[in-house]
């Protein structure tokens, strides 16, 4: 009886110290997840992200992501304009530029999950190609009492015929496209329980590419382009 009693703690004591391993680590082999991007160089919002784990170790994942970000200028400001009743234009500005990027690196675990609503903090770091998007940027302009739909030239354009901007869709045509590289460097703070879990992501990124891109002429133009940045994930585990 007392043997039997001696292997039942021993019994006991294994099956909790399993369980608080699973608890602590939260063994999935696969993450996926999506998110909305906010960073110095955007808007309101920046951009979407997504990003794909698989485990490789105990505390460290591989990973893969897709950034497609919006970047403005610093000198970019919105005008009303005066003909346009209350449409605004930015003035200066030549082209909108995006950035299509794509990530490869590794997520080392910090600290695990000690409970379900525990929080993981992880540590990224990751690199990969960048293309640069160049989009024109068109406005709505008045000329000899008629409205036409120009790509901006502060050569030609005079700030108070401006009406306001064009749409997004009509410098799509005509897009060209600047290579580059990228590195990021993040702290990822993870939620949730079960299969499913939000994240939230802070760090630095930066775009480098191979010469100047053009967004304001008659500003100062950069090839590369460092931000800090915020992104918000939800996402599923497997």
């Amino acid at each position: 009886m007392k043997y039997l009693a001696i292997a039942f703690i021993i019994v006991l004591f294994h099956s909790e110290n399993l369980r608080s391993q699973n608890l602590e680590y939260f063994e999935t082999e696969n993450e996926r997840f999506w998110g909305i991007n906010k960073n110095s160089w955007g808007g309101l919002i920046g951009g979407g992200v997504l990003k794909f784990s698989s485990r490789i170790s105990e505390n460290m994942y591989r990973t893969i992501g897709f950034e497609l970000v919006n970047i403005k200028h610093p000198k970019e400001n919105k005008y009303s304009s005066s003909l346009g009743y209350g449409r605004t234009f930015v003035w200066g500005k030549k082209n909108y530029l995006f950035s299509l990027r794509g990530q490869y690196g590794r997520e080392l675990i910090l600290v695990s999950k000690k409970d379900q609503q525990g929080i993981r903090v992880n540590a990224q770091f990751a690199v990969g190609p960048t293309i640069g998007l160049l989009i024109p940027y068109y406005i709505k302009y008045s000329r000899n009492n008629r409205m036409e739909i120009e790509s901006f030239d502060s050569s030609i354009h005079t700030f108070n015929n401006v009406i306001g901007s064009a749409s997004f869709f009509e410098g799509l045509d005509e897009i060209t496209f600047k290579p580059g590289i990228n590195i990021k460097a993040a702290m990822n703070f993870e939620f949730g329980s079960g299969k499913s879990a939000t994240a939230i992501e802070v760090g630095f990124l930066g775009d480098l590419f191979t010469n100047e891109v053009v967004i304001m002429p008659t500003s100062k133009k950069y090839s590369f382009y460092p931000t800090a940045f915020i992104t918000l994930f939800y996402g599923r585990k497997y």
